[in-house]
């Protein structure tokens, strides 16, 4: 029997957790083990409870979702034996002003909170294997919000060392394509698509593609 997903919804509205709960417990794969509302609960909830993913809402009192997603991600507060959990970013607006922000701060996703339960399943049970996921227009979004900034010069030295095929398999992934789409595209394997990604994360010092995403854009690349 495959171990359920074990998830944390973190809100400061009851009637949202609520309604996520029961979209959730009738998914026979996925269990919900506890709740927060607000960042600092929310810290002390993932500490206890050691969720796989966390359904984070960002503008909360006492601590807001991107301050609470920077320190559960943060290894130095993590036991050696924990592993830090996926979390995805669920909001009211498909444009935020603390989207970037919570890309580079290491989430897996970002949601908007009227996503169809079919979606928010899928984001779970994806970004639960390493994928990533972004609501439908929110990587045009952001990368049209954020173009217009001065580039980092530290992301633009690391995007400086990919290669045209990592930087190739860098914008297929901006455009939302996913591992076997960019295979597709540039007539590559899978395998192959894997290790570029592997390699770009490295390369821009990157935990996930959304963070890999955010460094693109702050360097000047998307």
């Amino acid at each position: 029997m495959t171990t359920p997903i074990r998830v944390v919804i973190v809100d400061d509205q009851q009637l949202v957790r609520v309604g996520f709960q029961r979209i959730l417990e009738t998914e026979p794969g996925i269990e919900v083990v506890g709740e927060a509302e607000d960042g600092a609960q929310a810290i002390e909830v993932v500490r206890w409870r050691r969720p796989d993913v966390v359904l984070m809402d960002i503008q909360m009192p006492v601590m807001d979702g991107l301050e609470a997603t920077r320190r559960i991600l943060d290894p130095a507060g993590q036991a050696p034996s924990q592993t830090a959990p996926r979390i995805i970013i669920l909001t009211t607006f498909e444009l935020d002003e603390y989207v970037f922000e919570a890309l580079r701060a290491g989430a897996s996703g970002f949601l908007v909170k009227n996503t169809p339960p079919e979606v928010l399943v899928e984001a779970i049970q994806s970004v639960v294997v390493g994928g990533g996921l972004l609501s439908p227009g929110v990587t045009a979004k952001v990368i049209g919000a954020f173009a217009h900034r001065r580039a980092s010069d530290r992301d633009a030295r690391r995007l400086a060392t990919l290669t045209e095929r990592e930087r190739e398999v860098l914008v297929l992934l901006a455009e939302g394509h996913s591992n076997r789409e960019i295979a597709s595209s540039l007539f590559v394997s899978l395998p192959t698509v894997k290790t570029h990604l592997a390699h770009i994360y490295a390369k821009l010092g990157a935990k996930n593609r959304n963070e890999a995403l955010g460094r693109a854009v702050a360097g000047g690349l998307l």
